[in-house]
């Protein structure tokens, strides 16, 4: 049965809407939680592959022999060896398990060895011999789609092209007073999740396999190993261990984890447990898109944007991953919050034979927002406009219309972060400070807005639903099984604050069970911030079918009307009268009525015209602003961020800590990607293939982060709430650069802003004067 996703919200909620502590927080800073490394099974064997050391080359052959000979190792593996299809391509079947005639990237893997130990997996990887022909390769989108490129893969590089048209540009263009155009550059960006991939599959006795990993998308998983192994489906059990932060990196790569621990445990007949190292997981995980996104963009003396004409150049690496579903938020998104008559938006993405590059935290969208957040400060600039004016005369609002031509009718807090954020950061006051705090520092302040599609959109729709499984047992306890993941970002928490308020209990009776593929039906990854919304709506849907059975009973028994019964505080209360929860569960039980329930969730209907790019891209947004506040060293290029106050529109806050602690998180990240994050790769290698070369935020670069939570209720939301995850880090990096801008006049329009970088163009900037 489908949930309309409305539910009835009581005057006053007990558990909704109240700061909760997280149901797996003792376990976790206990230690006693269990991430898929700490489990040990007798006779498990350990994984490891062998990666290509050439970004792109032919196989000519593989020796295997002599890793076969030594002592200790049980199976070493090629593509030869793959019983099923060796094909992992989740959106595009392009991706081989195994590499076998053709290398793409130095993160290809070629062979997998099981042994009795990893130092003996390890060793024997060094005896098997590879004779590869290296082939000329392409480093650079652009280079990627010159004349006579070296090709990729045989259909040609351009792997996508998405467009929008909106109006009649060349009318919008002729209206303008002011246009403005510039480039700008974004960098890759690794995820840095604290646990690395990691899994352990266990060969069954009768032909299955389960496996025990470190996953957000259990589902893609179930799909990739049945694919590879020759299996159906229902032979193939994905179980979701302790999940140490995913941040989009453990989408889809984990298929690829998996389906090499699982060939391996299908070879040997016994457990085989694969845990990357730090080492292996970057080299082998996907990154955030590299970008160049062109923007001519025009508006009016007033203020108000009439055009804009925007090209995105993505590199998607050696396979597409999740680049089709990536760009398309890159396309949807490209404008940014504001309403803007008149659009083209071309997005093209581009193989190269650079690690590919795939789902991150904000999806494609932190590209775009750096370059059209700068945008329009620089129109705001040049019409010596206050930035946040110019922001309050083109952002959405109810009745508006986005560039893909969808009217928003519901649920549009923009404004309202806006002025939130403006108020708490005291704007004018600092705007009108001396920015001079010596003689060679400088302060400034940023501001960037943003909107965000909650859900897969249309061009996900067809994965976008979710389901729920609840058990109320005999002493009244409840047991939850959903289909969206548990990494980090507290969703077990707000699933059990809904479930628990739907049925008026204290959250110590939900119990929220491990995600598995046994347990529920093929719910979507857990992505695009919909796991709030999907499994709450599910596991509502669920309970309302057990409430109304347990509803009619107590009416019976109370000679109550239904419509006159509350549950609450463990109670069933209505006309003077009342039952304890459990002592109906117990009158359930005994007269053989069903408390177990599947609740189902579906994302309402959307559209996306491939020709025109109009449709209801999503079925709702989320919004945001941010402000940051930074010192500049003029003398180094050093920049301090001090203070980013962050207003984001969530719809209702199931649980308000929650959504602040994801805020303060996205903000960090934010700071990483605007000044210190930089996935380097020169002619296909790696140069930063580790933490001491990859630079991330220390506590000593994090700003005070001052959250705000602006609630413009959602209609199909459990209790009206949106969808948070990926909002947070998706204005900070543009708020950073507008705020440099700020202290020191200097548009930096590539990202990271490093000391460096900063520092050459303050110089060039001062021999010009």
């Amino acid at each position: 049965m489908a949930n309309s996703g409305r539910h009835t919200r009581r005057p006053h909620q007990a558990l909704v809407g109240q700061p909760v502590k997280r149901i797996d927080a003792r376990s976790k800073v206990t230690g006693r939680a269990r991430y898929v490394a700490d489990v040990k099974i007798q006779g498990m064997l350990y994984g490891k592959m062998l990666f290509s050391p050439h970004a792109h080359a032919h196989i000519k052959g593989i020796d295997t022999s002599k890793a076969e000979g030594l002592p200790g190792v049980w199976a070493v593996i090629t593509a030869q060896h793959i019983p099923g299809e060796n094909q992992i391509g989740v959106v595009t079947p392009d991706q081989p398990l195994l590499a076998q005639e053709t290398v793409r990237f130095v993160g290809d893997c070629v062979a997998l060895v099981a042994a009795e130990s990893a130092s003996v997996a390890e060793k024997a990887l060094g005896l098997i011999r590879v004779d590869y022909q290296t082939l000329p390769g392409v480093y650079t989108a652009q280079e990627a789609l010159g004349e006579n490129s070296p090709l990729v893969h045989q259909g040609g590089n351009l792997l996508t092209h998405l467009k929008i048209r909106k109006g009649d540009l060349k009318k919008g263009i002729g209206e303008c007073d002011i246009l403005l155009e510039e480039t700008f550059h974004t960098q890759r960006q690794e995820h840095v999740y604290i646990e690395t991939i990691g899994a352990l599959a266990i060969p069954e006795g009768d032909g299955s396999m389960t496996i025990l990993g470190s996953i957000q998308c259990p589902f893609y998983v179930q799909k990739g190993v049945a694919h590879v192994l020759g299996l159906p489906m229902n032979k193939v059990r994905i179980v979701q261990a302790t999940t140490g932060g995913g941040f989009g990196g453990k989408e889809d790569v984990p298929s690829e984890i998996c389906g090499f621990a699982s060939l391996l445990a299908w070879k040997t007949h016994r457990p085989v447990q694969m845990i990357l190292t730090r080492e292996e997981d970057l080299r082998r995980s996907s990154k955030r898109h590299p970008m160049s996104v062109t923007y001519k963009m025009g508006a009016t003396k007033g203020g108000k944007i009439l055009c804009a004409q925007i090209e995105v150049l993505a590199d998607v690496g050696a396979y597409a991953t999740l680049s089709p579903v990536v760009m398309f938020r890159s396309t949807v998104h490209a404008t940014g919050p504001y309403e803007i008559p008149h659009v083209k938006v071309d997005t093209y993405g581009a193989y190269t034979n650079n690690i590919p590059s795939g789902a991150m935290r904000g999806f494609g969208t932190p590209e775009v927002t750096f370059a059209h957040e700068s945008m329009v400060d620089e129109l705001a600039a040049k019409l010596n406009m206050d930035p946040i004016q110019i922001r309050l005369i083109n952002g959405l609002r109810l009745g508006s219309q986005t560039a893909t031509g969808q009217v928003l009718r519901e649920s549009v807090g923009l404004e309202e972060t806006i002025v939130k954020a403006k108020e708490a950061c005291d704007w004018e006051s600092k705007r009108a400070e001396d920015k001079r705090i010596g003689p060679s520092r400088r302060r400034g302040l940023g501001a960037s807005a943003m909107f965000y599609g909650v859900s897969l959109g249309a061009k996900g729709w067809p994965l976008d639903g979710s389901a729920a499984a609840v058990q109320v047992h005999q002493d009244g306890s409840v047991s939850v099984a959903i289909g969206g993941t548990e990494m980090g970002q507290g969703a077990q928490t707000v699933v059990a604050q809904m479930a628990a308020e739907c049925m008026g209990l204290s959250l110590d009776r939900i119990a929220i069970l491990a995600t598995d593929t046994s347990l529920v039906p093929d719910s979507g990854p857990t992505v695009a911030s919909r796991t709030t919304v999907f499994s709450g709506n599910a596991t509502l849907n669920a309970l309302e079918q057990i409430k109304r059975s347990m509803t009619e009973l107590a009416s019976e028994l109370l000679a109550v009307a239904p419509e006159k019964l509350d549950f609450r505080d463990g109670q069933v209360l209505g006309g003077g009268k009342k039952i304890s929860f459990d002592q109906l569960v117990q009158h359930c039980y005994s007269r053989n009525i069903n408390l177990g329930a599947e609740g189902w969730f579906v994302s309402p209907p959307c559209s996306f015209d491939e020709e025109t790019g109009q449709g209801d891209a999503y079925y709702v947004y989320g919004y945001g602003t941010q402000i940051a506040e930074v010192e500049v060293d003029l003398d180094t290029g050093q920049v301090q961020v001090l203070r980013v106050t962050a207003a984001h529109d969530v719809g209702k806050a199931i649980n308000p800590q929650g959504v602040s602690c994801q805020i303060e998180g996205g903000v960090v990240q934010g700071v990483g990607y605007a000044l210190l994050e930089n996935f380097m790769m020169v002619k296909g290698q790696i140069q930063t293939p580790d933490l001491a070369t990859y630079t991330i935020p220390t506590s000593l670069d994090v700003p005070q982060v001052e959250p705000i939570i602006v609630e413009a209720i959602s209609e199909k939301g459990p209790y009206g709430a949106k969808g948070l995850g990926e909002q947070p880090i998706i204005p900070t990096a543009a708020a950073v650069a507008n705020a440099i801008h700020d202290a020191t006049g200097i548009r930096i329009t590539k990202l990271p802003i490093g000391p460096e970088a900063l520092r050459r163009a303050l110089l060039e900037e001062r021999k010009e004067l």
